[in-house]
């Protein structure tokens, strides 16, 4: 999967996704995932999508099959979105999604999917994951509502208030300080109308499987996530209510992994 898209004409999408004048922030910058440029290179986008299923097949590790194991992982989730937004929103309908670290849009692709008649864009830091994600999704084939890919930074993205009616942030947090988490989930609440819904999906503190995991793999993954202590004392739930967020419900969609999901009051 790497090579096919190193040798592809992905490189041709950078111009017209990348926005010169945005401005890193500094935890950014840092090594990411053993890749010495983080997530500003071609190679970490082109392992992006491969190291994603990898993930999922570890998470369910008794699936056949990817496809298998992300009717579990993805499933979850998205079910996770749906009920709540039924619950706690009323008659509001999902017309517009913003995916905050959509990276090369494997969960931007599952939104689009499932809520076909939405406007979905998503949004990430690394120009050279977008270049992936919109080179990915030509591939795919024209869709009703086209995908948009917007480079940005989640903690100050841009769009006017209120234009969303859901906002995801899938296995982000985990690579983030703190003090982002706190500011994108501030940013989350101001885009969301009335009504909206925030889901969250990250690893979970709570997982026994992370608990148990070794001391050699901990510190292992943890080489690679230099934020990773950080977000596992963050109080998630508790920094989502102090944004404004209501209804703050939390539960494991998968044996690693957590979802939050919390409403924007009407």
């Amino acid at each position: 999967m790497t090579k096919e898209i190193l040798e592809s004409d992905v490189y041709k999408e950078l111009e017209g996704i990348q926005n010169p004048s945005l401005v890193y922030p500094d935890y950014y910058l840092n090594p990411f995932h053993a890749y010495d440029e983080g997530n500003l290179s071609w190679l970490a986008a082109a392992e992006a999508e491969a190291a994603t299923m990898s993930m999922v097949r570890r998470a369910i590790p008794n699936a056949s099959t990817v496809d298998e194991a992300n009717q579990v992982v993805r499933g979850n989730w998205l079910q996770a979105i749906e009920q709540h937004h039924l619950q706690y929103s009323g008659t509001t309908m999902i017309r517009d999604i913003l995916d905050i670290g959509c990276s090369v849009g494997v969960s931007t692709r599952f939104l689009a999917d499932k809520f076909p008649s939405a406007n979905v864009t998503g949004l990430d830091l690394s120009p050279h994951f977008l270049s992936v994600a919109q080179f990915k999704e030509k591939k795919i084939g024209p869709r009703k509502n086209p995908i948009k890919w917007m480079h940005a930074n989640a903690e100050d993205t841009g769009f006017p208030p209120q234009s969303f009616d859901l906002v995801s942030v899938s296995y982000v947090f985990h690579e983030c300080p703190e003090r982002a988490i706190v500011n994108i989930l501030k940013e989350a609440f101001g885009l969301l109308r009335p009504g909206g819904t925030i889901v969250v999906s990250d690893q979970s503190p709570k997982s026994k499987i992370l608990q148990e995991m070794s001391p050699v793999l901990f510190t292992l993954l943890k080489s690679t996530e230099p934020f990773l202590d950080e977000y596992h004392l963050t109080d998630l739930e508790g920094r989502m209510e102090e944004a404004g967020f209501i209804k703050v419900q939390t539960g494991l969609t998968d044996p690693r992994h957590r979802t939050l999901t919390a409403t924007v009051p009407c």
